[in-house]
């Protein structure tokens, strides 16, 4: 553990220096905007995405749609377990910010800007933001192969994006990708085998079947064949007066 708490002249902090050394160069706007993005921004797209898999899977057949909401319900909660392993990993490792090690590093983020102020306890192993967006994007790709790689995608930025900002090693971030992957993919198995009799009676109840499957319109009242071919009364004395 030496090695990441101390995070001497190594690969590692040439790249968190190159990385974030961007942000000398760029202009003020492009650093606030990835930032924000780094902060909640992208978190809260991969959250959409979510959504709107899950507004496309109510439209399929039930058992695809089945599937598919399992495993939806699954991406979030693979990101909370993710992150609930997470805790006490950065407690055990206790490897520092970056800047609290190394000078001259642009911190960007604007809730650990100052940097001095903060508890020693606010480690930097492993990204939770990483994390969070990992899980969230495989567990997206569980549920759907071309939004999920969307959502891993986005994962990848945000990882660059907790670099830049100077707030953590690059090592930070792919012990982040690595948890949240771990999480989300070895244990998914496990979640479908439960979740998905749960989902299956969800889309069995009337009343919340709508959560899985879409309605689809109001059905059209049958029509009596018999009826139909009946005038009514009023018409049919209406007719004999004419042909009287």
């Amino acid at each position: 553990m030496a090695g990441l708490t101390t995070g001497g002249p190594n690969v590692d902090v040439s790249l968190l220096y190159e990385i974030n050394g961007m942000a000398r160069q760029a202009p003020d706007w492009f650093d606030r905007a990835v930032s924000l993005a780094g902060g909640y921004g992208i978190l809260l797209t991969l959250v959409l995405l979510v959504l709107w898999c899950w507004r496309g899977a109510r439209r399929q057949d039930e058992a695809t749609a089945v599937e598919t909401f399992a495993a939806l319900v699954w991406a979030p909660l693979a990101a909370g377990l993710a992150l609930l392993v997470n805790m006490p990993l950065r407690e055990f490792v206790a490897r520092p910010r970056p800047f609290r090690q190394h000078d001259g590093l642009q911190v960007l983020d604007p809730h650990l800007r100052t940097g001095a102020d903060l508890a020693q306890t606010d480690f930097s192993f492993v990204s939770g933001h990483a994390t969070l967006a990992m899980a969230l994007g495989v567990g997206l790709f569980v549920a759907n192969r071309r939004i999920g790689l969307i959502g891993i995608g986005l994962a990848l930025v945000e990882g660059f994006c907790r670099v830049y900002v100077g707030v953590h090693y690059p090592t930070d971030v792919i012990g982040g990708f690595a948890l949240g992957t771990a999480v989300a993919l070895v244990l998914a198995p496990l979640a479908m085998a439960v979740l998905t009799p749960l989902v299956r009676a969800v889309a069995a109840a009337p009343r919340i079947a709508f959560l899985v499957r879409a309605r689809s319109g109001l059905l059209t009242r049958p029509v009596d064949l018999a009826q139909a071919q009946t005038p009514p009364a009023d018409q049919r004395t209406h007719e004999s007066d004419l042909a009287a």
